[in-house]
């Protein structure tokens, strides 16, 4: 009964969740949201005092079942590792826990917090790389089924379906997402739960809490008759057959090893901590646990100091001439969504986990390919432009990096400003008139104004960085190829207007 329990909470959270970063309109937030927000990294990033007590205290209960039944990358492995077990039975045996590797990988984890190096955090942290094997694997696949459907409702005059432009936002993260995905499938089919145990941070800090909870598996000696069923089914690699024992600190409550056993030799009860003989207390005597202990302390510490539509571009002009696609301008700073008060802010909180990107409804989002920012969201407006109304990215953001906004607050926020390319506007090179800039700008920050260029008269745009947001509507919409003759150069820190 336990067994079946984990699996439908496991199963009921794994879909809500690649359903929220598949969901391209905005509904799946509205109900799932808070799975988002519940994940453990997010949480300390985002400083969520109430949602880290609230983890720790359901470890210090009742084990590691957050790795078993909240995280999505943790039951993504269990299904990988199914597919394994039905190719060969009783496929696992015990190893002996590799803690030097587990807390130096932690350790180097926290450094590059420290130091602010985000991409560490977004190829490291298991809630991320779940959401950028979605984003970027899974979503295009559901588009094309949606636009699928799209077309076929057509055909009976139903509109019940919209179609959505299905296109790569960056190719290193696509490479980064199918390495990871082959890596973990691997990984999962041979071994279970080896990345849980031996590389994934909030696994380390998760499991070092869970040798003290509440309720454990527990074997029995009197009714074990040494079959090893639990250990050759436990995808953990945590039960020694031999002195059965428990490795609490890797055991992910899976419940496995208890639906296995035929003598009813394993219950998960309230486990009693047994007695051991007084040992001297000087540093030599300490077991290899006291020594993982103290490692775990020592960097624990540091963590806790640490976290104090259709694009509006079309193909053809009249399904006759091709028109060249846009290029993306240099900007010297680059553009980060509104709510995110900085760009350093959004550095120090944000994961990588492409949720905002996958969400934006008007393609303005990507992941960056900086070093040290790789992954984290950046604006660029050759597909769309930030419209004053959506608060998407803002609404969705779990861990802090993007502040929730209202739609009012959005349009006095500046994220940026317009700069004019005099030598790529189109009234200055030919006799046509413009004006495609200041028509859309939502402030009115652009105004068309008179301007003598090589002896004759002609309305160029004239920009106010007052009351310019940067919402790139001009940027977007602008007719200039392959450049715009107006593009937004960004703010390394967000004001009101």
């Amino acid at each position: 009964m336990l067994r079946k329990v984990r699996i439908a909470l496991a199963t009921l959270f794994f879909l809500s969740i690649l359903w929220l970063f598949l969901d391209f309109t905005g509904t799946a937030q509205q109900w799932v949201g808070w799975m988002a927000k519940i994940q453990f990294l997010p949480a300390v990033l985002a400083l969520n005092v109430g949602i880290i007590i609230g983890l720790l205290a359901l470890t210090l209960a009742l084990g590691r079942v957050y790795c078993s039944v909240i995280c999505p990358l943790g039951v993504m492995q269990d299904i990988f590792a199914w597919f394994g077990r039905k190719a060969k039975k009783n496929r696992y045996n015990y190893s002996p826990a590799k803690s030097w590797l587990r807390y130096a990988v932690l350790a180097v984890f926290i450094v590059l917090i420290v130091l602010g190096i985000g991409s560490a955090v977004a190829l490291l942290a298991p809630y991320s790389a779940f959401g950028r094997i979605c984003q970027t694997l899974l979503q295009p696949l559901w588009i094309w089924g949606n636009n699928l459907l799209a077309m076929i409702a057509e055909k009976v005059d139903s509109y019940a379906f919209y179609r959505e432009e299905v296109w790569m936002r960056s190719w290193p993260v696509a490479i980064v997402a199918i390495v990871t995905l082959v890596a973990l499938f691997i990984l999962a089919w041979r071994n279970g739960r080896t990345y849980c145990n031996t590389i994934c941070p909030v696994g380390t800090v998760l499991g070092f809490v869970s040798r003290f909870s509440l309720l454990k598996p527990v074997i029995d000696t009197s009714k074990c008759n040494g079959c090893k069923l639990c250990a050759r089914n436990c995808k953990a690699a945590c039960i020694n057959p031999e002195k059965h024992e428990i490795d609490y600190s890797r055991c992910v409550d899976c419940m496995d090893c208890i639906n296995k056993c035929r003598q009813g030799a394993i219950s998960y009860t309230i486990a009693l901590p047994k007695k051991k003989a007084k040992a001297d207390a000087s540093p030599a005597s300490e077991t290899p646990a006291d020594q993982d202990r103290r490692a775990f302390i020592l960097t624990s510490s540091a963590v806790l100091a640490t976290a104090a539509v259709e694009s509006q571009a079309k193909k053809v002009d009249g399904g006759l001439a091709v028109i060249a696609e846009k290029k993306v301008p240099r900007r010297h700073t680059k553009i980060v969504p509104p709510g995110s008060l900085s760009i350093k802010n959004l550095e120090d909180h944000c994961t990588g986990c492409q949720l905002c990107v996958s969400e934006c409804p008007n393609g303005v989002l990507r992941p960056s390919g900086g070093i040290v920012t790789f992954m984290q969201p950046e604006a660029s407006y050759e597909r769309g432009y930030c419209r004053p109304e959506c608060t998407r990215c803002a609404d969705v953001c779990p861990t802090g990096a993007i502040r929730p906004i209202t739609k009012e607050e959005k349009t006095a926020i500046q994220i940026g400003h317009a700069v004019w390319i005099r030598c790529n506007c189109i009234p200055l090179h030919s006799d046509d008139t413009c004006g495609a800039c200041a028509n859309h700008c939502p402030t009115g920050a652009i105004q068309m104004v008179p301007l003598m260029h090589k002896g004759k008269e002609v309305m160029a745009p004239a920009v106010n960085e007052e009351l310019c947001i940067g919402c790139g509507a001009c940027e977007n919409l602008c007719p200039a190829r392959p450049f715009s003759a107006i593009y937004v150069e960004g703010h390394e820190v967000h004001r009101e207007i």
